[in-house]
């Protein structure tokens, strides 16, 4: 059988539109990464101002929250066990955040856009007792996730490389 050429003109246009509308735009790509970008900042920056209501809309609010630090005690199971660990350390009067700083980030994109991954090098300076207590020059990973519109935080993980010196 052998399509005239209106109607295969007519299912061309069609499957170019499709294709157009199932491409995300690169300008929606670049604002999600502006977004999930300022939830990573956010989720050190709070300190500064002790913004607890910043700090907790960064990360998932269940029990898959997972947090690995270079301190060997340092590894954070769910969202209850994270609120003990900002009181306790964050929030305690012992603890003075200083400055931050995020370099070389570089955010990632799942196909579905409700996944999002980022790695970065950290300066995060705080003291603790008016000592110095800072990471310098940490690599920081993380895994975010798209809920209900909003970039949440479910995994990150902090380290050092290789006979780095460790603040």
């Amino acid at each position: 059988m052998r399509l005239s050429s209106a109607p295969l003109t007519a299912l061309c246009l069609l499957l170019m539109l499709i294709s157009a509308c199932t491409r995300t735009p690169e300008v929606a790509v670049d604002a999600e990464k502006a977004r999930i970008t300022q939830v990573v900042k956010d989720s050190i920056g709070w300190a500064l101002d002790k913004d607890t209501e910043l700090l907790y809309s960064c990360f998932a609010d269940d029990e898959n929250l997972f947090w690995f630090t270079p301190e060997a005690t340092g590894t954070t199971h769910g969202i209850a066990e994270f609120r003990q660990t900002v009181d306790n350390v964050f929030l305690n009067d012992a603890f003075k955040a200083v400055r931050f700083e995020v370099r070389e980030m570089k955010v990632n994109l799942s196909r579905s856009r409700d996944v999002a991954w980022y790695s970065c090098r950290l300066d995060d300076e705080n003291e603790w007792d008016g000592r110095p207590a800072s990471w310098l020059d940490v690599r920081w990973t993380g895994v975010l996730e798209k809920r209900e519109g909003d970039w949440v935080i479910v995994q990150m993980h902090f380290s050092y490389g290789a006979g780095q010196d460790q603040g």
